[in-house]
């Protein structure tokens, strides 16, 4: 009795605790080397007086080397303050551990593009790419983020990551605070 109580807490417990499989949106192999990213996924989303800012993660590998591409997508018929990502911007992820895990973004300034939609709103799109520190793997296949930080060219933002968050947009669940726990896999 206590061996079929054991095996069925086992298989509970690593079905709870078990990765996702990737999915992979990009995988790509030729002459000039690999790449492969996973698919976009929403970390935080903020939509107030009018005003929408979402932040995508998706994890990369290239040519063996792991990176985190993150999206910023600001959305208003206001003044979009433009947050810059340059040589010396990074992100600082801080976990319930204690920890906390420092990605650099790669030698490549980028202000973002706007773009108007047929409703008037200005759409600013700012992507990044940041590589990961050597041995930060590890501590986030184990802790969740509780906060996040990005250093910008002019300006430095802190978000504090949720536990499950139903997004306004599609109206899927998220999961941005195990993000790493679940799909760091996907990047090794």
């Amino acid at each position: 009795m206590k061996n079929l109580l054991l095996l069925a807490l086992s298989l509970i417990s690593s079905a709870i605790f078990a990765q996702k499989p990737c999915e992979y949106t990009t995988n790509v192999t030729d002459s000039i080397g690999t790449y492969k990213t996973t698919k976009e996924y929403i970390i935080a989303e903020k939509n107030f007086a009018g005003t929408s800012n979402y932040i995508f993660f998706s994890l990369a590998v290239s040519d063996g080397m792991p990176l985190l591409n993150v999206q910023l997508i600001q959305k208003s018929k206001d003044f979009i303050k433009a947050n810059c990502f340059d040589k010396d911007s990074k992100i600082f992820l801080q976990l319930n551990n204690g920890k906390v895990i420092t990605l650099l973004h790669i030698d490549q300034e980028n202000c973002g593009t706007v773009l108007r939609d047929d409703k008037g709103f200005d759409n600013r799109i700012t992507p990044g790419t940041f590589m990961f520190m050597k041995d930060s793997f590890e501590e986030l296949k184990k802790s969740p983020v509780s906060l996040m930080r990005i250093k910008f060219l002019t300006d430095v933002e802190d978000y504090i990551l949720k536990k499950q968050f139903t997004s306004e947009m599609n109206n899927e669940v998220y999961e941005p605070e195990t993000y790493f726990m679940q799909n760091i896999h996907c990047a090794e």
